[in-house]
């Protein structure tokens, strides 16, 4: 009996050491200079799911973003899972797009410098996904949809394994932006440590691929002490450029275009998604307003020259980071995940037209409008 005893109380005792080890594994959040790391071990699991594919207080659609109106620093709950459309990126062009959330860019997605993000996302790849439905609720960015389908999404199916990879973290990718088969749920912290626009992607072989069928976005993680010229800013977008690589398929869908892919021969060079979307729904502002972009070159792989016809950048932060400011700039350079906040003050009324100086890409489609009314 007595060495029963002994025997229960060690095995208990073993039992909860274990225990506080296993959690102490699971928690080893710690901070440097201020900024927080060391999350949790990703979690991957199925579920029974059918619901708002974009969920997140703070998810808007292109070139929306919507305005952080918290003190301090907010944990934020974000639900972007992954899914098959068929979309239009150009007049007469559909093709059955790897999205995030229904759209080519997918969501953007706004925080602070310094808030926790946990994020989940579905691999329903497998799935007829509608995100055009009225009434949908989980964000601003669905509600954006069912009033402006402007890429005419179709529900589709494409199975496929999938990841995530945010620019904007600062973890273990081998963890967080782990592969899922189609089915699988991932779920996962990060820290906006740095202030800034990044990119987010699929970071499942081949990238390229991935990237290119449209699986991207941006994060716009506000500076916590905020720009100089916060309390002077009239407007807010967020542009975004990408290439695809299309050619004709079957029927009267295109496809993705291997070799063009490999060559960095695009079909399509684009802002916010579509050849038109910019000139078809222009940004606005009036005469003597100071405008604010954040741009990101979501590449796959070309470079950006952007650039505002009739206008300076008073200001530029490479990156949309506060410590790296520039000023009278005509033009930004970006390589593929390079982004930059840019601010102009409109001189006139009238049209603006926003460009990739790179003219071969602008006479594929990287070009948009800023449209300009009176001084108010």
């Amino acid at each position: 009996m007595k060495l029963f005893k002994i025997s229960f109380i060690t095995v208990f005792i073993l039992f909860i050491t274990a225990g506080l080890m296993n959690l102490q594994a699971q928690s080893q959040e710690y901070t440097i200079d201020g900024l927080t790391f060391g999350m949790p071990e990703a979690e991957v699991y199925t579920e029974d799911y059918d619901g708002p594919p974009v969920v997140g207080e703070y998810v808007t659609m292109l070139p929306h973003l919507k305005p952080l109106d918290y003190e301090g620093n907010k944990h934020h709950e974000i639900r972007l899972d992954t899914f098959t459309q068929e979309i239009e990126v150009a007049d007469g062009v559909r093709f059955r797009a790897w999205t995030f959330g229904g759209m080519v860019p997918g969501p953007v997605i706004h925080v602070k410098e310094g808030d926790k993000i946990t994020f989940t996302m579905k691999n329903r790849s497998d799935e007829m996904v509608t995100i055009t439905k009225p009434g949908l609720e989980g964000s601003d960015y669905l509600k954006q949809i069912s009033e402006n389908d402007y890429m005419g999404a179709e529900p589709s199916i494409m199975p496929m394994p999938h990841s995530m990879d945010f620019h904007s973290g600062t973890v273990a990718k081998d963890d967080k932006w782990r592969t899922i088969a189609p089915g699988e749920t991932i779920s996962f912290d990060w820290y906006a440590n740095y202030a800034g626009t990044y990119i987010y992607h699929c970071g499942t072989p081949s990238v390229l691929m991935h990237t290119a069928m449209g699986q991207h976005g941006v994060v716009v993680v506000s500076p916590k002490d905020g720009y100089e010229t916060d309390d002077r800013v009239d407007e807010e977008y967020v542009v975004v450029q990408s290439e695809y690589y299309l050619k004709k398929g079957a029927g009267d869908l295109y496809q993705y275009d291997f070799e063009g892919a490999q060559t960095k021969q695009p079909s399509h060079v684009v802002f916010n998604g579509h050849q038109t979307i910019l000139h078809d729904q222009p940004l606005t502002a009036n005469e003597g307003e100071r405008v604010r972009i954040h741009f990101s070159n979501n590449g796959p792989s070309l470079t950006s020259s952007f650039h505002v016809i009739g206008a300076i950048f008073d200001r530029v932060w490479l990156e949309g980071h506060p410590y790296n400011e520039m000023r009278g700039m005509q033009t930004v350079l970006l390589g593929a995940s390079g982004s930059a906040t840019v601010e102009f003050i409109v001189p006139e009324e009238g049209k603006y037209t926003l460009i990739d100086h790179e003219f071969a890409d602008a006479e594929k489609g990287a070009t948009g409008t800023l449209k300009a009314g009176p001084r108010q």
